[in-house]
């Protein structure tokens, strides 16, 4: 791949229709925006794409769907492939691979809670078994596991294994996994999993965001990074500052379902969710409209 996994990776939602199947539709004009406003990847399958309770046919089509939407532009597809099992990611990290993905997006197995020699033998299997970049996802908060810095390292040291989805929230870890990486005399990429900590992140040296908010204000998300990599640190700080009562109201219940209540709420689909996952509370929805107005959203559209 000759496209680096940096700067704004969107992390789709699935809209879906009032019976809950795929609006395809919606789903189109999901990634067309994207692609307009200049991300770098979008990541079709992850967890804020409800991947948990997507049947294996809804993935595969999906991922081949974002793979042909993108296929003349220079949008990266990112897939979400992990499980918690070993041979299920392989299988559908492979079926991927071979299906033209840019890179597959591997979560911590969850619920088993696997050592750290559990970990670099999943991960490794994976790689093992594509012909495309694995991006290694922690987010303990979720899965109940971590990878340390010193497996990070270890694991970097295969070359498909090029970046790591950094989600545990603590912005001192990227910092801890680098100084591992260099010890080991590798490298990774690391890309922020938190909007909110997305600035904080490359300021300590990472070099992306895989974005749950670029799927409503994708343009001040590139704006953002552009700013940063023009040494305009004061401008990527105002727009974090303006931005931050939806980096931080979006997941003031479970993601995705203040993201697809919030681009309901801007005219882009339905907020449909699957179960187990219900609608918002009264009290978070009136919180998450007090921040969309406050950053310039109006209902039925606004400032994207």
């Amino acid at each position: 791949m000759s496209r680096p996994l940096r700067g704004i990776l969107t992390a789709l939602v699935t809209p879906f229709d009032e019976k809950g199947e795929i609006d395809w539709a919606s789903w189109e004009r999901l990634i067309r925006d994207q692609i307009a406003a200049g991300v770098d990847a979008v990541v079709p399958c992850g967890t804020t794409g409800e991947s948990p309770t997507l049947r294996r046919q809804e993935k595969c089509a999906l991922i081949e769907s974002a793979i042909r939407i993108c296929k003349d532009s220079s949008v990266a597809v990112l897939a979400g492939t992990g499980s918690n099992s070993t041979p299920d990611t392989v299988e559908f990290s492979s079926w991927a691979s071979q299906a033209g993905v840019d890179g597959v997006l591997v979560v911590t197995p969850y619920y088993n809670k696997p050592s750290q020699a559990g970990l670099y033998d999943h991960f490794i299997q994976v790689a093992q078994a594509v012909n495309c970049p694995v991006i290694l996802y922690n987010v303990p908060g979720r899965t109940g596991v971590g990878i340390s810095p010193e497996t990070v390292a270890k694991l970097a040291l295969n070359p498909k294994i090029r970046a790591i989805k950094e989600a545990s929230g603590n912005v001192a870890f990227s910092s801890d996994i680098l100084d591992a990486c260099r010890s080991a005399g590798t490298s990774i990429e690391i890309l922020s999993g938190d909007d909110a900590t997305y600035l904080p992140a490359l300021a300590v040296g990472a070099t992306g965001v895989i974005s749950v908010a670029s799927n409503l204000f994708p343009r001040a998300m590139v704006e953002m990074k552009n700013a940063w990599n023009a040494k305009q640190p004061d401008r990527a700080m105002e727009l974090h500052q303006q931005y931050y009562p939806l980096f931080r109201d979006l997941f003031i219940e479970s993601n995705p379902t203040p993201i697809k209540t919030a681009l309901s709420w801007v005219g882009m689909g339905l907020p449909q969710v699957r179960p187990p996952l219900n609608p918002l509370s009264e009290s978070s929805l009136k919180q998450l409209q007090a921040s969309l107005v406050a950053c310039g959203f109006s209902r039925q559209g606004g400032t994207r």
